[in-house]
């Protein structure tokens, strides 16, 4: 595995996504995003740098439901 590969998963073999990856596929700013995992909407994993992650299968099931109310 390369270490890019490593770096975009956690220990559990799942894809993660950074604050601006889930801004561009909500098309919001990524600020709103780390506002949604402060309430709640979307959990997120901090790295050992203090950064957000969020779990791509989670946000794949946020935006899906996110299309069928529009």
């Amino acid at each position: 595995m390369s270490a890019t590969a490593t770096a975009r998963e956690n220990d559990k073999g799942d894809e993660l996504l950074t604050p601006s990856e889930v801004a561009k596929l909500f098309r919001v700013d990524p600020k709103t995003v780390t506002r949604w995992a402060k309430s709640g909407k979307l959990s997120s994993i901090r790295t050992l740098g203090g950064h957000r992650r969020y779990r791509a299968a989670e946000v794949r099931m946020l935006l899906e439901g996110q299309r069928q109310t529009n």
